[in-house]
């Protein structure tokens, strides 16, 4: 017998909000199947207030509230059962962050987690990650953001170490990670992957999904580092108003894939991976699980 139930997934970044709604399908005897519904995407980027002012500002505050309002209407089109709301980078260094939170709740109904990086992390391994990781190689996860960077190495199938850096596209646009940060995520790298002979990334990410789109691979199939670098030139021998009208990218988009597009090459370098598989799973798809999760535990 078949059950299906909906699940809403609210995304809080420092570049974008974003709604992601689910099927999960339950047949007896079977495991869940979860499938993307509907994802709607608004660029309001958190981030250039708050790393620079250390403040939400009061127009993006309002945007929120329309934002969330719009989000709460389309769950009950849609039919949504239950949700999540997570806030990640910008939310949590915001020190009106929690007030912000607290307008929300009472404008719109709609509660905010504010996770940390490690809460980030361990959500994203709720996706269907295990699915593409083999025992006899190592992967280094890296979700890339507009404010901060998460990087997961796995081996043999589990979790070796896993670890935030507040290197993220937003703040590097804005001119806010130096020298010692890049260093330090480096060193890391090169520690956690010492020893590991066979490994490859996985990356996850607005910013890689556009660049595999662009890619025109088919799915399922990895890019490779050199691919990365060529197309990284090839990124940079556009303006920005080229990147917007020649390559089709959205307007919040064609600045930031520069500086991911140069987290993902370093990250590759540093850790002397070859090739990076890019599944379409991120902070929403680890959400959904979670809830999922969580409701099941509870019954």
């Amino acid at each position: 017998m078949l059950q299906l139930k909906k699940y809403g997934a609210i995304d809080i970044g420092s570049n974008a909000i974003r709604l992601l709604v689910a099927n999960v399908i339950e047949s007896d005897g079977n495991d869940p199947v979860f499938r993307k519904n509907s994802l709607v995407r608004v660029p309001i980027r958190l981030g250039a207030d708050v790393f620079k002012e250390k403040r939400i500002s009061e127009e993006n505050i309002t945007r929120m509230i329309d934002t969330m309002e719009a989000f709460k209407l389309l769950m009950r089109s849609h039919k949504v059962s239950e949700y999540r709301a997570c806030a990640t980078s910008a939310m949590r260094e915001a020190e009106n962050g929690d007030e912000v939170v607290k307008i929300i709740k009472k404008k719109t109904g709609v509660h905010i987690n504010i996770i940390n990086g490690n809460d980030e992390a361990a959500i994203i391994a709720n996706t269907d990650l295990q699915s593409l990781i083999t025992t006899d190689r190592s992967y280094l996860y890296v979700d890339v953001g507009g404010g901060s960077t998460e990087f997961t190495l796995y081996s043999g199938g589990e979790v070796v170490a896993s670890r935030s850096f507040k290197l993220g596209t937003v703040r590097i646009l804005e001119g806010l990670v130096g020298h010692t940060i890049w260093e330090e995520v480096e060193n890391w790298i090169k520690e956690v992957t010492k020893g590991h002979t066979k490994i490859d990334l996985i990356g996850s990410g607005g910013n890689i999904n556009k660049i595999f789109k662009l890619s025109g691979k088919k799915e399922g199939k990895p890019l490779t580092y050199f691919y990365m670098v060529s197309f990284y030139e090839f990124l940079q021998s556009y303006t920005y108003e080229e990147r917007v009208i020649e390559l089709g990218l959205n307007l919040d988009r064609a600045d930031v894939i520069i500086p991911a597009t140069r987290i993902y090459l370093s990250a590759m370098k540093w850790s002397r991976a070859k090739n990076i598989h890019v599944p379409k799973i991120g902070l929403s798809d680890g959400i959904i699980k979670s809830l999922y999760n969580d409701k099941r535990q509870v019954v």
